[in-house]
């Protein structure tokens, strides 16, 4: 151990490699895994060929375990100077969406930047957990009765959702809220200051519905009777429940899916791929990833709770909570459960600023890992734990 310390020393190259050696392996091997899956997904949705989405989506997944393993070797204290310039500048992405954005399927959600089609609402969430974290890691518990302390941070919060409203997105805007909420509810925010933000959530149900574009209601409509339009609006939805009760108990075999590979279920290969999955792979297959979805969400939850400064808690549960979310908005959509939102299964769904984006918070997630035993100011100026 003494020479392991002099090399450390001596050697900056020995702190980093020591660094990646910390680095969570199995949670990295279960990133893989998953990745995995969405190759084996997305070239089924290709016909059987690599082109046009597996190919380029295993080489985003390269770049990304790259970057999110540097992202692991950064000290806590450096990912909190980066929180506030991150955070500003997803906001004026999302400002740039709104004035000069691509518009698809009725909506404005992305930028041509540099050739390439990037979604800042995916920036905006990963930012915005960032933010927090490094906003109220400075805050002691007791701090957080105090209600005009919890206003910037709400301020943090709904400044992206307001955004990504206007685009219209409204399931990434939701994903966006509860992400927020949870990470307050990490913090240590008071059970009556909870109460008091939901109790006014049913009443506003009414407001909002009336505020929805013309397609959102129809999705909400479509939700309710997906029988009235077969052949319109309810016709994606009814196609996935096709598919997934097709795929009985082992599936109809891969490559060999009637709904995915005759092209009766719509987008395959992004919002309803797991419905594609569960077709080809059955009701085994379907629980098969979602085990290694909670296997993700439960791994960084321990992520979390094994970090002993509040900055690497708050990150893991933000970052956790968003994947899981995620998921879970995906997997309810294409059953049948909840409006259909456009949201994609991480990992999975074909897509570059998705793929990238998660693999950055798992990046953040890794570094709140490496770093957990670290230990730096969480209290207000002035006042000590």
């Amino acid at each position: 151990m003494k020479f392991q310390k002099r090399l450390l020393r001596a050697e900056p190259n020995f702190q980093i490699l020591t660094k990646l050696w910390q680095v969570n392996w199995l949670y990295v091997i279960l990133i893989c895994a998953r990745a995995v899956v969405g190759y084996v997904a997305l070239y089924s949705a290709g016909g059987g060929t690599s082109r046009p989405f597996a190919g380029p989506q295993s080489i985003r997944f390269c770049f990304g375990v790259v970057m999110m393993l540097g992202i692991a070797l950064m000290s806590p204290a450096i990912l909190v100077r980066m929180a506030w310039p991150l955070y500003i500048f997803s906001l004026i992405l999302l400002v740039a969406v709104l004035r000069m954005g691509h518009v698809g399927k009725g909506a404005e959600r992305w930028l041509m930047l540099g050739g390439m089609q990037v979604q800042p609402s995916e920036l905006a969430k990963i930012a915005l957990v960032l933010m927090l974290a490094a906003w109220f890691h400075k805050i002691s518990y007791r701090s957080m009765g105090n209600p005009l302390l919890l206003v910037p941070p709400a301020l943090m919060v709904l400044a992206p959702v307001a955004l990504v409203l206007k685009e219209p997105n409204l399931g990434t805007a939701v994903i966006i809220g509860t992400v927020g909420a949870s990470m307050f509810f990490g913090a240590g925010m008071r059970l009556w200051q909870i109460a008091l933000l939901i109790l006014p959530v049913p009443m506003l149900a009414k407001v909002a519905y009336s505020h929805l574009h013309d397609y959102q209601k129809a999705r909400v409509t479509t939700f309710l009777h997906p029988e009235s339009d077969p052949l319109g609006a309810g016709y994606n939805i009814i196609q996935s429940k096709i598919a997934l009760g097709s795929g009985g108990m082992w599936g109809q075999g891969y490559l060999h899916g009637t709904q995915g590979q005759l092209n009766f279920l719509p987008e395959k290969q992004t919002d309803f791929i797991f419905t594609m999955i569960a077709e080809e792979w059955g009701y085994v297959g379907g629980i098969t990833v979602i085990g290694m979805l909670l296997l993700l969400v439960f791994g960084g939850m321990l992520i979390a709770m094994r970090s002993r400064n509040q900055f690497g808690r708050l990150l893991g549960l933000g970052i956790s909570m968003n994947f899981f979310l995620y998921c879970a908005v995906n997997l309810s959509m294409v059953m049948g459960a909840i409006p259909v939102g456009g949201v994609p299964l991480p990992l999975i769904s074909y897509g570059g600023s998705a793929m990238l984006m998660v693999m950055f918070g798992f990046g953040l997630l890794m570094s709140a890992w490496v770093h957990r035993n670290a230990t730096f100011g969480e209290t207000t100026p002035g006042e000590k734990d």
